[in-house]
């Protein structure tokens, strides 16, 4: 028995006028909190719940800083609740200034509503069975090209395959884009930003946005760049003679009008578009490395892994049960919030109306109450079981669920079937590699370093 459950604890909202019990706080200043929560969350949340408890305010990470919980009863209320009463907070994080405020992450009511309903179909359904394919033929070419006997990152491997998926949902594209078109510029102005990210001069330049909702600085350097390739890009599109015939996702927002008639601007493209690359490719891809980083580091969970889709006993389970412990142990979006309209209660403490609430996944995902043996990786603990709704939240949840985990799953399964098939590997180095803090993600600060020794 693998997964139990925590004790209960009320949650949600309460009446005007009961009595705030507001939980107690974290002592550092907020410039040195805003320091150690951006460079080192896991460390820094988890010797919070040590010494404050599940519940506790800290002065970092949003404006105002944010009441943090880890108890799956105080998660529901949040993803259950009317969207109205419990507006993102990702209109008010790091991600604002490079997405914008007209993004399917960064808006709230019912603009966010309308533009889900517009793009889920991209990624579900029938749009998946499309993507499988490309998905294996990137894989396979991919692993073609890897050295043998050399240590290298895995992750920026994955990049590659997964920023090919998302181009073919967003633009149409089968592969690669040709060489000087306006969707091959995007995609390096996509790798360059992404590579620079994880440099010293990108965390001063995180830092010194935060709070900001527009770009300043090195950061608004980034965004220029992007912005000189997506730009070209809608405009190309819009020029095409086949426009409706297509039904890529620019194609169709190109070909959608508002309440009014209106058709969507070039800004408002811009936002949507640039939110489904970067959100659509990196994240998938991280997990990929993160749960590779975990494998070659867990030799029977490995051993298990290989057996399973080598001689296809149990593979279908063996490789979704992996995938579910590689989020759950190292999650890509290691915290999520929302900002509460009404007075809200969290066990014992009640906030007031404009608290803003977040839910620690790191926390949440190593409880040993629901997990016991937490900081183990043991993918046989999912076997027979599925995530809790509440309690393995990797991809949010509620009105806010990521749009993109059918998708996401669906890549890694792919991904991870090839690779365990076809590769013999091991970690280039014996110790775990920590993470790293790039904007709203936590990556493997090496990139998953690995060597391959064997390929099929």
């Amino acid at each position: 028995m693998y997964l139990s459950a925590a004790p209960a604890s009320p949650a949600g909202p309460v009446e005007e006028g009961e009595a705030m019990l507001e939980p107690p706080a974290i002592a550092a200043p907020s410039w040195l909190q805003t320091i150690r929560f951006s460079q080192r969350q896991i460390e820094f949340v988890f010797a919070a719940r040590h010494t404050l408890g599940e519940v506790f305010r800290m002065r970092a990470g949003i404006r105002g800083g944010a009441i943090v919980t880890c108890h799956p009863d105080h998660v529901r209320s949040l993803f259950t609740a009317e969207p109205e009463q419990v507006p993102t907070l990702t209109a008010e994080s790091p991600l604002r200034p490079v997405v914008g405020p007209s993004s399917v992450l960064t808006t709230n009511g019912p603009a966010h509503l309308r533009q889900r309903k517009l793009l889920l179909p991209a990624f579900h359904g029938a749009a998946i069975d499309r993507y499988s394919e490309m998905i294996e033929r990137a894989t396979e070419a991919e692993i073609d090209r890897w050295p043998i006997g050399e240590p290298f990152p895995l992750a920026p491997r994955m990049q590659g395959i997964t920023l090919q998926v998302i181009m073919a949902g967003v633009f149409g594209i089968d592969g690669r884009p040709a060489t000087g078109t306006a969707e091959a510029k995007l995609v390096r102005a996509i790798k360059q930003l992404t590579a620079a990210s994880t440099s010293p001069m990108a965390k001063i330049a995180e830092l010194a946005n935060h709070g900001r909702l527009e770009p300043v600085g090195l950061m608004r350097r980034g965004v220029d760049m992007l912005d000189r390739a997506v730009y070209p890009a809608i405009t190309a599109r819009r020029e095409a003679s086949d426009l409706t015939a297509r039904t890529d996702i620019l194609s169709v927002l190109l070909q959608t009008t508002t309440e009014s008639g209106e058709e969507l601007s070039d800004q408002e493209l811009r936002d949507e578009l640039l939110t489904l690359l970067l959100a659509g490719f990196e994240t998938t891809a991280n997990s990929l490395a993160w749960t590779w980083e975990r494998l070659v580091r867990t030799p029977d969970a490995y051993e298990r892994l290989r057996e399973a889709v080598r001689t296809d006993e149990d593979a279908e389970a063996t490789v979704e049960a992996t995938i579910f412990e590689g989020m759950r142990s190292r999650p890509v979006i290691p915290i999520i919030g929302r900002r509460v309209g009404v007075p809200w209660r969290l066990g014992e403490y009640v906030v007031p109306a404009g608290s803003a609430i977040s839910a620690s996944i790191l926390l949440i995902h190593h409880r040993e109450d629901l997990y016991p043996e937490p900081f183990a990786f043991m993918p046989e603990r999912w076997i027979g079981r599925k995530p809790g709704s509440y309690e393995w939240i990797p991809f949010g949840g509620g009105t806010r669920r990521c749009l993109g985990a059918t998708l996401a799953m669906a890549e890694q399964r792919v991904v991870l079937t090839a690779m365990a098939r076809r590769l013999d590997m091991r970690a280039d180095r014996p110790e775990a590699e920590r993470a790293q803090h790039r904007n709203v993600t936590m990556i493997a600060a090496r990139g998953a370093r690995v060597v391959v020794e064997r390929r099929d």
